[in-house]
C-alpha cells in the first residue's frame, strides 16, 4: 500500500489516472473471486445433512429449510450493509480458518426474521396436532354410539333401511352430500307425517308454521350439528370420507354426531377404515350387507351411433362441450332429449328428471355428466359412456385426465334398472366399440379400499394461530398449519387450494379474522370469474359495514334478465344463480349484512324457470353459438387476409385488388373491358371527350353568372 502511493503521489496526472484504473480492475477482479468464494461456500453449508438436521430440529422442514437458504444466500450476495460479525466468519471460511456450520447461528437468525413461527414453534405444533381427531367432540364421547354400517352397492335398498329408522325414531338427522338428496328426505319425511325441517347452506325450511325446530331434520352434511342430541343419525354416501375436497364434513359427522344410533350408508370399501376409526373412540360396528335389488347387465356390444338410442337410454358425458355436441347430434335426429349436468340448478336438473320419467313426455333419451350418480330419482334402462376418461383434481389440487375408477363406474352405472322403475333390469354399454372391454375390465374389478379420512382446519384453530402470528396473512396461516399438521396413517388433511385463492383475493379488504375465515369457505367454482369478482365485491361492501341489499344485488346481476340466446348466455345465467345461492349462503352468516334473503330466493326462482327454458331449447342455443362463432370467425378471416393482400399486393393494378376482394369477377372485368373498347371507339373517352368537359364547364359557367 505504501508503494502504491508513493507511486501514486510521484506520477503525473495521465501517469495516477492510469494507476487507479489499474487499482479498480484489481479491486473489481478481487471482488468477482470473493463472491465466487462465498457461493461456494454457502451451497456446501446447504447441502450439509448435519445442517438440514439442525434445520428440522429448529421446525424448519424441507419446504420452509430450502426457502430460507434462498432468502439468506440473496441478503449475503447481494445485500450492501453484511453484520460485520457475519463479515468476519465469510472471511475466515474463505481463508480456510473458519467452517461452514459456523453460519448456522446467522442463518436461523435470518430464517426466524422470515418465519416469525419459529419463535413459537412448540405452542403451534401443539394447536396443529391433528392426531386425535375423536377428542375434539366431548358430547359425543360422553355418551356410547351404537354404529351401524349399510353397506351395498347403488340401487340396494341400504339407504331406504336406514331411513325407515330415521322415520320411526323420536328424533333423527339425516346428512347426505347434495341438496337434492337432502330436499328429498324432508319431502319423504313430511310426507310420512313426520315433521322434518331442511337445513342446507343457503335454505332453512322449517316444518312448523311457527318456524319451531322439528324434532327431525334433513340436511347437507357441511351443516350438521354435532351439539344436539338425536336418536337416531343417518349419514348418506360415507365413502365420500376420502373425498380431497370435502371428506372432513364426513369425518366429522361419523365422530362428533350426538346420536344413540348412527347408521352410515355406503360402499363396502369404507367398512374397514370405518371399523378402525370407530375403535379410537371405543365404539364397536355392526355391518348389515345389502344385495342389488334388480340385475345389471353389461351388453357385449357397444351402441357405436346414435341412430342406435332406445327409450330409456342415458348417455353419460364427462365435460359440458361433449353434453352439447352430443345433445344437438340427438335431436337432428328427430329425438328429444333431457340434459342434465352438475352446474344446473337443483330446480333445473329436477324438471329436466321430472321431463324425461314423464311416460307421456316425448323425451325419452337423457343426456348427463356423472351428477346423475346421486341425488335424481331416474327411469334408466340402459347407461352408455360416451367416453370412459374423466378429468379429476387428486388430493394435492392438480388435475389429473384419468380412466374412471371402478367406484365411479359403479355409481353411474347403478343407475339403470332402478328397483321400483319401468325397467325391472338394468343394461351398460359404451359409446364405442374399442371401450366396451375396457369399461368391462374397470367394472370387474374390486372397489379399492378407502385408506384415510378428511380433515380441515377450524375458525378456532386458525385464531389461535393468528395469536402467535399476528402479523401473517390468512393464506400464510393456512400453510404454516398444513406445514406443521401431525396426523396419523387413518387421516389426511384436505386440499386448501380453493380456501387459499378466496384469502388471497380478500387479503387486500380489512376484515377481523373469523369474518374472513367464512368468506373463505363459501362454495364457490374459483373458475367462473362473475361469482368470483361478486365475493370480492361482497367483502368489501360488508368490510365498510354498508348492508347488501336486494336493490344492490339486481344493479350487479342486471336482474331482471331475458332467457338466453346462445350458450354463453346460458353460463352466465347458471353464474347469476351461483352468486344468488352465495348470497343466501352469506345471509345466514351475516344476517345483518345481508337482510333480503326472501327477496333473493324469490327471484332466483324466476331465474331457475329462466334457465330451464334454455336448458329445454339447449340444441337451438348450441346453434346460434356456432353460427355466431363461425361468423365471427369468417370475419375475422377475411379482415386478416385483406390486410394481408393489401400488404402483399397494395401496390398492384386497381382490377387485380378488385378481383382479390371479390369486389369483382372475371366475366364482370370483360364486360367492363368490352365496354371501355366501344365508348373509346366513339371518341368518349378520348382527348376530344376532354374538350367536350372543358366546354360544358365553361358553358355552365356563364348560366351560373
Amino acid at each position: 500500500v505504501c508503494s502504491f502511493w508513493r507511486t501514486y503521489l510521484g506520477s503525473s496526472e495521465e501517469g495516477r489516472n492510469s494507476l487507479r484504473g489499474d487499482t479498480v480492475n484489481l479491486i473489481t477482479q478481487k471482488c468477482y473471486f470473493l463472491a465466487g468464494e462465498v457461493l461456494k461456500s454457502l451451497n456446501k453449508f446447504y447441502k450439509r445433512k448435519e445442517i438440514q438436521r439442525l434445520g428440522a430440529d429448529n421446525g424448519l422442514d424441507a419446504r420452509l429449510f430450502h426457502q430460507a437458504f434462498i432468502s439468506f444466500r440473496k441478503y449475503i450476495m447481494e445485500s450492501s450493509s453484511v453484520s460485520a460479525d457475519l463479515h468476519i466468519i465469510l472471511n475466515d471460511i474463505c481463508c480456510d480458518a473458519g467452517h461452514v456450520d459456523d453460519l448456522f447461528p446467522f442463518f436461523l437468525r435470518h430464517a426466524k426474521q422470515i418465519f416469525p413461527m419459529l419463535d413459537c414453534m412448540d405452542d403451534l405444533r401443539k394447536i396443529s396436532d391433528l392426531r386425535l381427531p375423536p377428542n375434539w367432540y366431548p358430547e359425543a364421547r360422553a355418551i356410547q354410539r351404537k354404529i351401524i354400517f349399510h353397506a351395498g352397492p347403488t340401487n340396494s335398498g341400504k339407504t331406504y333401511h336406514a331411513i325407515q329408522r330415521f322415520l320411526s325414531a323420536k328424533s333423527g338427522i339425516y346428512c347426505g352430500p347434495l341438496k337434492l338428496l337432502a330436499h328429498e328426505i324432508f319431502q319423504k319425511s313430511n310426507h310420512a307425517n313426520v315433521p322434518c325441517d331442511l337445513v342446507t347452506g343457503e335454505e332453512r325450511v322449517y316444518a312448523n308454521e311457527d318456524a319451531r325446530q322439528a324434532t327431525h331434520i334433513a340436511c347437507t352434511i357441511e351443516m350438521c350439528s354435532t351439539n344436539t342430541p338425536y336418536e337416531v343419525a343417518v349419514i348418506d354416501e360415507i365413502q365420500m370420507i376420502r373425498d380431497p375436497a370435502r371428506g372432513w364434513a364426513w369425518t366429522r359427522a361419523l365422530l362428533g354426531l350426538c346420536a344413540e344410533e348412527i347408521h352410515v350408508c355406503g360402499e363396502a370399501a369404507a367398512i374397514e377404515l370405518v371399523t378402525e376409526l370407530m375403535y379410537t373412540t371405543g365404539e364397536e360396528v355392526e355391518v348389515r350387507n345389502y344385495e342389488r335389488l334388480t340385475p345389471l347387465t353389461v351388453l357385449d356390444y357397444a351402441l357405436e351411433s346414435l341412430d342406435n338410442l332406445r327409450p330409456g337410454d342415458c348417455i353419460v358425458c364427462f365435460s359440458k362441450n361433449d353434453i352439447y355436441s352430443v345433445s344437438r347430434q340427438i335431436e337432428a335426429r328427430g329425438l328429444e332429449c333431457a340434459v342434465i349436468y352438475g352446474s344446473l340448478p337443483p330446480g333445473t336438473k329436477l324438471e329436466q328428471a321430472k321431463k324425461f320419467n314423464d311416460p307421456d313426455d316425448p323425451c325419452k333419451i337423457l343426456v348427463a355428466t356423472d351428477a346423475i350418480g346421486m341425488g335424481l330419482n331416474l327411469c334408466i334402462k340402459r347407461i352408455i359412456f360416451n367416453s370412459i376418461i374423466k378429468p379429476t383434481i387428486n388430493e394435492k389440487g392438480e388435475k389429473e385426465i384419468d380412466l374412471i375408477t371402478t367406484s365411479q363406474a359403479l355409481q353411474i352405472s347403478g343407475r339403470a334398472g332402478r328397483y321400483g322403475s319401468s325397467f325391472k333390469q338394468g343394461e351398460v354399454t359404451t359409446m364405442h366399440r374399442d371401450d366396451l372391454a375396457q369399461l368391462k375390465e374397470i367394472l370387474s374389478e374390486p372397489v379399492r379400499p378407502v385408506k384415510a379420512a378428511g380433515l380441515h382446519p377450524t375458525a378456532e384453530q386458525i385464531e389461535m394461530f393468528a395469536y402467535h402470528l399476528p402479523d401473517a396473512t390468512l393464506s400464510n396461516l393456512i400453510d404454516i398449519f398444513v406445514s406443521l399438521s401431525q396426523v396419523d396413517g387413518l387421516y389426511f388433511v384436505c386440499n386448501i387450494d380453493d380456501f387459499k385463492f378466496l384469502a388471497d383475493m380478500i387479503q387486500h379488504i380489512p376484515l377481523n379474522l373469523r369474518s374472513r375465515y367464512v368468506f373463505c369457505t363459501a362454495p364457490l367454482n374459483r373458475k367462473e370469474p362473475f361469482v368470483c369478482t361478486t365475493l370480492l365485491k361482497f367483502a368489501r361492501q360488508f368490510s365498510r359495514n354498508e348492508p347488501l341489499t336486494f336493490d344492490w344485488l339486481c344493479r350487479h346481476t342486471k336482474w331482471p334478465l331475458a332467457p338466453p340466446k346462445n350458450i354463453k348466455e346460458l353460463v352466465h345465467l347458471e353464474a347469476v344463480h351461483d352468486v344468488f345461492d352465495l348470497y343466501l349462503w352469506l345471509s345466514y352468516r351475516f344476517m345483518d349484512m345481508f337482510p333480503d334473503a326472501v327477496l333473493v330466493r324469490d327471484i332466483q326462482k324466476k331465474l331457475d324457470d329462466i334457465i330451464q327454458i334454455g336448458v329445454c331449447n339447449i340444441t337451438r342455443l348450441i346453434r346460434a353459438s356456432q353460427s355466431t362463432a363461425a361468423s365471427g370467425s369468417l370475419k375475422a378471416y377475411r379482415s386478416a387476409a385483406r390486410r394481408e393482400d393489401l400488404k402483399t399486393h397494395g401496390r398492384g393494378s386497381l382490377a387485380d385488388r378488385l378481383l382479390r376482394e371479390g369486389l369483382l369477377t372475371q366475366e364482370m372485368l370483360r364486360q367492363l373491358e368490352s365496354e371501355w373498347q366501344v365508348q373509346h371507339r366513339n371518341g368518349r373517352y378520348g382527348p376530344s371527350s376532354k374538350r367536350d368537359d372543358q366546354n360544358s364547364s365553361k358553358e355552365t359557367g356563364k348560366k351560373k353568372k
